[in-house]
C-alpha cells in the first residue's frame, strides 16, 4: 500500500503541469458555459457579439458555446489520462480551474467588454456595478487559484 501511495505522489509531481492545464481548460470552459447559458440565453442580457443583427449575435453565441464545450471536453480527456496514469491531483486541478475561470472572466470583462466593445454585461442600466462585480469575482477566482497552485507547488504531492 505504501508503494502505491509513493507511486501516486511521484505521478502527481511528474504531471503537475498537466493537472494545472487541464484544470485551466476546464475553468475556461465552465465559466464560458455559465456566461453563455445564464447571461446570453436565460437572462437575454447580451450576445457574444452585439455590434450587428440579432441573427449575427445568435450565431456568435453558438460559436462561443461550441468553444466552451470544446475546452471542457478536452480538459476531461486530459483528466481521464491523468487518472489512468495515477497522476490526477485534485487540489492542483481545482487551482487550475479557478485560474482558468478567473482569467477568462477577467479577459471577458476587460478586453471583450471594454477594449473591444463586443458586448456589455447588461444594457440600459448603470453598468459600473456590474463591471465591478464581474471583475472583482474574476480577481477573487484568480487569487484563490494562485494560492492553491502555489500551495501545491510548495507542498509537493504529499497531500491532496
Amino acid at each position: 500500500m505504501e508503494k502505491k501511495s509513493e507511486a501516486t505522489m511521484n505521478q502527481r509531481v511528474i504531471h503537475r503541469s498537466r493537472n494545472s492545464w487541464s484544470g485551466f481548460l476546464f475553468g475556461v470552459g465552465l465559466v464560458a458555459f455559465i456566461d453563455e447559458a445564464v447571461f446570453h440565453q436565460l437572462l437575454h442580457w447580451h450576445h457574444f457579439y452585439d455590434k450587428s443583427t440579432t441573427a449575427a449575435g445568435l450565431v456568435s453565441d453558438g460559436l462561443f458555446h461550441a468553444f466552451s464545450w470544446f475546452a471542457t471536453i478536452a480538459s476531461l480527456f486530459m483528466v481521464t489520462d491523468l487518472r489512468r496514469r495515477g497522476g490526477w491531483w485534485v487540489k492542483r486541478w481545482i487551482g487550475g480551474v479557478l485560474l482558468g475561470a478567473g482569467a477568462f472572466q477577467l479577459y471577458d470583462g476587460t478586453v471583450q467588454h471594454k477594449l473591444m466593445g463586443l458586448h456589455q454585461i447588461r444594457y440600459g442600466v448603470k453598468i459600473a456595478p456590474y463591471d465591478i462585480t464581474w471583475n472583482v469575482l474574476a480577481c477573487l477566482m484568480l487569487l484563490i487559484g494562485i494560492m492553491l497552485t502555489w500551495f501545491t507547488r510548495k507542498q509537493g504531492a504529499h497531500h491532496d
